[in-house]
Order: C-alpha cells, then sequence, then structure tokens
C-alpha cells in the first residue's frame, strides 16, 4: 500500500517571475542517427558520443510493437545498470514497454559532479561561467540521441519516453527536467533521491537555482512536467551510507523521506503562490526502504498502469 500526498497543506509566499526555460531547448541533432544493434529479449550494446562508448543495457519484450513506449531507467550511484535493467524486465513484459540502462561509467563520469550533477560544472559544488562545461559534455545530453537511435533501430512511433532514476538516478532523472526543459520526457519518477536542487532562486547550486544558469527557470514550465517523487517509508536513516550531510543537504530533511517530501512541498508552494498548474506528486511506498525493486514496481505501476 502507498500514501499519495496530493495536497500539503503548508502555505508560503514565494514570488518568482516566469522566464524563458533555463538550461538548454531540444532541437533535432545535426548528426545522422545511427541505429544500435538491439533485439527482442535482454541484451546490451554500445552507444557512442563524444568518443566515449557507453554500455547500454536493454530489455525488449517479445510483444514488443511499433507503439511500444521506451523507459530509461537511471542506475544509482553503484553503476549498475543491468541490475536495474533486470528489476524492470517483469514490468516492462506486463506493460509491454522496452528497457532502456545506460551505464555512466565512474572513469568518464567520475563521482557526483559527472553523474548525479550532470556533468554541467567541472565542480558542482563551485559552478561558475569558467568552469561550464560544453553542453555536448553533460551526461544529461546522452539521453536525447540514444532515444532516437533505439526509435530508429526498432522503427518505433513514439516520440516521448519516460524516465525512472533511484537514488543517485533520481538526482540526475529530477536535474534533467532542470537542464533539458525541453526535451522529449512525458513522465520522469524520481525514486529515493538523496537530495535535491530545489526550484528555489534564493538557495545556491547546486542546493538550489543561484549562481547557475538556472537562475531563469521557467517555474510554471517545470511545475507542469509529470514528475513522481517516491521514496520508500523505511528509507528513513539519516545516517545510511553515501547519504550527504551538510549544512545545506541537511536544510531539506535529515533522511530520504523528509528530504522528498520537502522537495514536493517547495514546488507546491510556488505553484500555490503564483496559481501554477502543479502536475507534481509525492508517492510513500510502505514496507520499503532504499531498495531500487519495490521503487522501480511502484514506478512502473505509475507510469504504465
Amino acid at each position: 500500500m502507498k500514501i499519495i500526498f496530493k495536497k500539503l497543506s503548508i502555505f508560503f509566499l514565494f514570488i518568482i517571475v516566469s522566464c524563458d526555460p533555463a538550461g538548454s531547448t531540444f532541437t533535432p541533432s545535426p548528426e545522422p542517427i545511427i541505429p544500435v544493434e538491439i533485439n527482442v529479449g535482454s541484451g546490451v550494446f554500445t552507444f557512442t558520443k563524444n568518443n566515449i562508448d557507453f554500455e547500454v543495457f536493454y530489455h525488449v519484450p517479445e510483444s514488443y510493437n511499433s507503439n511500444s513506449k521506451i523507459l530509461f531507467t537511471m542506475h544509482g550511484g553503484s553503476r549498475d545498470p543491468e541490475g536495474i535493467r533486470d528489476n524492470a524486465i517483469a514490468k516492462s513484459n506486463e506493460y509491454n514497454f522496452i528497457v532502456i540502462a545506460p551505464k555512466f561509467s565512474a572513469e568518464n563520469f567520475p563521482l557526483g559532479d559527472g553523474y548525479n550533477l550532470g556533468n554541467v560544472y567541472e565542480d558542482g559544488d563551485n559552478p561558475s561561467t569558467s568552469t561550464l562545461n560544453n553542453e555536448e559534455e553533460w551526461s544529461f545530453s546522452v539521453i536525447e540521441p540514444l532515444f532516437d537511435s533505439v526509435v530508429s533501430a526498432l522503427s518505433l512511433t513514439q516520440e516521448k519516453y519516460n524516465l525512472f532514476g533511484f537514488s543517485a538516478g533520481a538526482q540526475f532523472v529530477h536535474r534533467f527536467i532542470l537542464f533539458k526543459p525541453n526535451a522529449r520526457f512525458e513522465k520522469v519518477v524520481a525514486g529515493a533521491a538523496g537530495w535535491y536542487t530545489v526550484p528555489d532562486t534564493s538557495i545556491s547550486f547546486p542546493y538550489g537555482l543561484n549562481n547557475s544558469i538556472l537562475m531563469n527557470t521557467n517555474f510554471n514550465n517545470l511545475l507542469s512536467k509529470d514528475l513522481y517523487i517516491q521514496v520508500g517509508a523505511l528509507d528513513n536513516n539519516p545516517n545510511a551510507v553515501g547519504l550527504r550531510r551538510n549544512e545545506y543537504a541537511d536544510a531539506q530533511g535529515l533522511n530520504r523521506v523528509t528530504r522528498a517530501i520537502h522537495f514536493f512541498e517547495s514546488g507546491q508552494n510556488i505553484a500555490e503562490a503564483n496559481s501554477y498548474n502543479f502536475n507534481w506528486s509525492i508517492h510513500i511506498i510502505q514496507g520499503a526502504g532504499h531498495d531500487s525493486n519495490p521503487n522501480i514496481n511502484n514506478a512502473c505501476d505509475l507510469m504504465f498502469n
């Protein structure tokens, strides 16, 4: 059983001026789309971008057709795309969607800067114009061309994809929609992130948007996205391994449950104060701890049921 908070009655006055979306806008790739080698069943192929060879684990259900949807499953800090792909296979077969699980290796995308924070800055904790990486080098910039390659290889008609991320992968996906606001995602599930980049221009990046290229974020656009924030009810250990603890992260709460609620409320408060359309929701998975399997099962039911 899960508890869904669609409305939290906390009033907060937040005035913001909507501008054009920050980050980048999607434009079709000028490079030719090279179909990848992908077949029915489970396997792995190599996708090359910027002279980096990415291992991409996948599952294509036997009943797939041209209308089948694509789900990107983003691994956690253990960098185990095969494991998170495997956890999605049963739901893939049930709902007839295709699982794509790229690996962002520690060698090519080290630490949280390279993966969790999208490789946008050389040092995400100290962003500056001089340390801003070229957008083609962002880890975020792999998703769109990879989507095009899979669509081409399987002759799909889908124009959008869904995203699921667990733990560090949840950090990746919720920041992806900040930095790539016009990318072709449809539904996004951030499962059990350790901490968040909240939509607040008074808090410095990476905990908020200040001092980053996200300062002109269009909040109306951001809050209208179908973002599902979820976490296990038992994922409440303030001393969990890998959980960032400092004054900035702790301001969001002391564990993953309270931080998820804080992130949801930060968006809800802005929407209420400015009469924006608000499509975020929060889902507490009863009986679950910091475990990718119940997270991905719940996420797939939210996205495809």
